[in-house]
């Protein structure tokens, strides 16, 4: 298997390796990905996965494996993933630094 260990091109905030741990389970990885559509253009989407791919790019940040694809990883360096829990609404959320325009209900953006 061929895979990508990377040291550092994101960052992850406490809040969300805490979140994460919370979800985790044993030899299951927090795998980021960008999908097309929306009405900017991209949407961020996370998932568990056990499975690592070929092309996929293993980052170890707080003792929590991630995974991203290398299309999805040109389009994440630099950010940092957080997590947000309020009355309105409990995510994570990418704060990247390339993002130009996102849309009215944040969901999508543009780089």
């Amino acid at each position: 298997m061929n895979i990508n260990l990377i040291n550092k091109p994101i960052s992850l905030t406490k809040r969300a390796a805490n979140k994460i741990k919370k979800l985790h389970y044993k030899n299951v990885n927090f795998r980021i990905f960008i999908l097309g559509g929306g009405c900017s253009g991209f949407k961020y989407d996370f998932m568990l996965d056990k499975k690592i791919k070929k092309n996929d790019i293993l980052i170890n940040l707080l003792d929590i494996n991630i995974v991203i694809d290398k299309i999805s990883m040109q389009y994440l360096l630099g950010s940092v993933i957080d997590y947000i829990e309020n009355i309105e609404e409990s995510k994570f959320i990418i704060k990247n630094p390339y993002m130009k325009n996102t849309c009215n209900c944040g969901v999508s953006f543009d780089i």
